[in-house]
């Protein structure tokens, strides 16, 4: 076969090229469409560094900020906007260990209180208006009707009171009835007065709910003998006013010694 004859036909050879130029044109294409997506997702088209690159570039989650304590709650109450000492004023804490003083202490704004009573009440006119406030509310909401079996007692009204029982009555010039702002109070028909069967009647139990709307609160209750020296008297209500009155319903407190940090007065000292 001569030289001529081992040449390929014209026809193949172009074939050749064609295959030639159209797998160059698809590495081409392959080579381009990795360039585009290296550059749309920022990463290198390949290698080995793809993956490492990937996680420098992912970003860290932020941790979640922690939960903020609650606020602490904050005392605004005043416990000295009041003399707790001088006996002019309606905080005035009387106890065993803490006597009138002056002992012959007599205020000089007594009135007669406007109400039913056994013996005639007579109190300083702030605490005579709440009682007279007291009674009418309980009269109106609840149909109750009150009366005082006894209000202030002078130094030597004490003298002839006191019965040498200091659970039950006070030494004169320690009784909290001397400060004018203390009243005991029974029902109109006289059931269970000044007896600890009163706690238990409509009236002893609407006075124990709702005394503090007027200023008053129930001076010795009855878990609190250890605090103040004296047994569960519910007819026994004191006048310390409204702010103080519903301070001390808001905050569970029961007893003045308590509310002010005094010692606790269980004897005389």
């Amino acid at each position: 076969m001569s030289a001529s004859d081992r040449r390929d036909p014209p026809d193949r050879a172009r074939q050749r090229r064609r295959l030639v130029v159209a797998g160059s044109l698809s590495l081409a294409l392959i080579a381009v469409a990795a360039l585009v997506v290296g550059y749309v997702t920022g990463l290198p088209a390949s290698g080995p560094s793809s993956s490492t690159a990937a996680e420098e570039q992912t970003p860290t989650p932020r941790p979640a900020p922690n939960a903020l304590p609650a606020p602490a709650s904050v005392d605004t109450f005043d416990r000295a906007a009041r003399s707790i000492d001088d006996p002019t004023s309606i905080w005035v804490v009387v106890n065993k260990l803490r006597p009138m003083n002056p002992q012959d202490f007599e205020p000089l704004d007594l009135v007669e209180v406007p109400v039913e009573y056994t013996n005639e009440p007579l109190l300083r006119q702030e605490a005579s208006d709440a009682v007279v406030a007291m009674f009418d509310t309980a009269l109106g909401e609840a149909g109750l009707e009150l009366a005082s079996n006894s209000a202030y007692r002078s130094y030597s009204a004490q003298e002839n009171v006191y019965d040498g029982d200091d659970l039950t009555t006070a030494r004169p010039g320690f009784s909290e009835h001397q400060t004018g702002l203390t009243i005991d109070i029974g029902p109109l028909s006289g059931e269970c007065s000044l007896d600890e069967c009163f706690g238990e009647t409509p009236e002893g139990i609407w006075l124990r709910d709702n005394a503090w709307r007027f200023g008053f609160i129930l001076r010795y209750p009855a878990d609190k003998t250890d605090i103040t020296g004296y047994t569960f008297e519910p007819w026994h209500f004191r006048y310390v006013g409204p702010d103080l009155a519903n301070e001390m319903r808001e905050t569970g407190v029961t007893t003045l010694e308590e509310f002010f940090g005094l010692p606790p007065a269980p004897d005389y000292g």
